[in-house]
């Protein structure tokens, strides 16, 4: 059996990631003792060995959706989302502080890849209704990665989940020598699936246990503020852009 948690697994993050999988597998009587890390998400996400993982809402509806059943939304208590939902992290080099995002209109955008729905889809249909499209396109691997290159200078601007943006301000110093320069609307946040064979309902009530079983210290370094059931129709009415290779056409003709 698989379970993987590999969203936010930063390290300073892994022990009470770990605790939180702990409390769930022993609440729901079943699953791996331990979360697999360094597996392929795409192996993890479609095995139907699943018990549980956390993807993100783009590959959820593109991919998975219907291969895989809904299991719960962590709520993060962000900043103008409801709960359940997220966004995205629009950052600039902090010498491009005080500007508005219309100043990056045909700048170098880094991304971490294209099924993301944080660093891809959600900053592209951010720009839409401004009629504004980035110049050149960046792939990084990671949101981490797009930090370092807009740090570097070797990009001007990407979008980091705003979970991942918050961690990385408290542990990476790197990330301070980014500007905010904007939100984007909220998102249903990263959902937690499990397998076609699997309970769904179990491993919710497994997940809500074992949150309420975490000391306040780890469910504040987690980020969670609770469980919550949204439904699949929720995650399947985000919007989608053109993909990078379809928008750089656009961009190159």
């Amino acid at each position: 059996m698989i379970a993987c948690l590999p969203m936010y697994d930063h390290p300073e993050l892994r022990d009470a990631t770990d605790v939180f999988w702990s409390q769930t597998q022993k609440s729901l009587g079943r699953g791996p003792l331990d979360l697999s890390r360094g597996i392929d998400p795409w192996v993890a996400w479609s095995s139907p060995q699943l018990t549980l993982a956390q993807t993100c809402g783009l590959p959820y509806r593109a991919r998975l959706y219907g291969q895989v059943q809904l299991a719960g939304t962590p709520d993060f208590g962000l900043p103008g989302c409801p709960p359940g939902y997220y966004n995205s992290v629009i950052v600039a080099h902090s010498s491009f502080k005080g500007h508005d995002l219309r100043d990056l209109a045909g700048k170098r955008f880094a991304y971490n890849e294209a099924l993301s729905q944080s660093g891809w889809a959600a900053p592209i249909m951010h720009m839409r209704p401004m009629n504004m499209l980035p110049g050149s396109l960046i792939e990084t691997g990671s949101h981490f990665a797009s930090i370092k290159m807009v740090a570097s200078g070797d990009a001007d601007f990407a979008a980091i989940d705003a979970v991942a943006w918050d961690i990385f301000r408290q542990f990476d110093p790197i990330s301070h020598e980014l500007v905010e320069i904007t939100r984007t609307e909220p998102t249903p946040a990263p959902p937690f699936i499990t397998s076609r064979q699997e309970d769904a309902g179990q491993v919710f009530d497994a997940l809500k246990t074992a949150l309420e079983l975490l000391s306040d210290a780890q469910r504040s370094t987690l980020r969670l503020n609770a469980i919550i059931a949204l439904a699949p129709s929720d995650y399947l009415a985000v919007p989608t852009p053109p993909g990078p290779a379809l928008l750089q056409d656009r961009l190159s003709a």
